[in-house]
């Protein structure tokens, strides 16, 4: 694990037993660079705060423990099992881009509450699925050797079949900041912005 990854307390031998949330905030953003940003996208300020400080907030609000990932990582899979290696005693975990500002934390407290019955569980908006997915333990080992840039589509595809979508009516798990129209458009949706 880099130098540069982030346990964030409480440490999780502290906390209830219950799923981590994964933050994940170790990618380049190239795209948003490459649209016109000044600065990486988790950076860039939406109503006063950063992208990141956002959706951190909300993780904070849901009341479940959590990792943040940060630092070199070659692909979002490594991310991913950086995260999950940090965090081994939870009992699942929800897998959450850091460029997600408008998620809620009404949201992730649902993901977590399936994965009580699920071995995986994402949001679904309008039709959309959406981040976070949760993965119960039994996907641990799965997730834990993950490396590359796919993630952990296997593993949902993997446990398909006792996969649970959650309807959500937060757009924030579909609303992530790729480029910086999404920034602006993001300010819409923010009742501070």
């Amino acid at each position: 694990m880099p130098a540069s990854a982030t346990t964030i307390v409480p440490p999780m031998h502290t906390v209830p037993a219950g799923p981590a949330v994964v933050v994940l905030a170790s990618g380049k953003g190239l795209r948003f660079l490459a649209s016109g940003g000044s600065c990486h996208k988790l950076q860039a300020l939406l109503a006063g705060r950063s992208v990141l400080e956002h959706t951190l907030q909300a993780v904070r609000d849901s009341g479940l423990p959590w990792y943040l990932v940060q630092g070199a990582y070659a692909g979002m899979g490594d991310s991913i099992a950086a995260g999950v290696q940090a965090t081994r005693n939870a009992s699942g975990w929800l897998i959450l881009p850091a460029d997600l500002p408008l998620i809620q934390a009404d949201t992730l407290r649902r993901v977590a509450t399936a994965l009580q019955s699920s071995v995986v569980a994402y949001p679904v908006y309008c039709g959309q699925r959406g981040h976070p997915v949760g993965f119960s333990a039994v996907c641990g080992d799965a997730l834990a050797a993950l490396s590359g840039d796919r993630g952990a589509a296997a593993v949902l595809r993997h446990w398909s079949a006792k996969a649970t979508a959650v309807p959500v009516d937060d757009r924030g798990v579909v609303f992530d900041i790729d480029q910086v129209a999404d920034l602006e458009a993001a300010k819409k949706y923010r009742p501070d912005a």
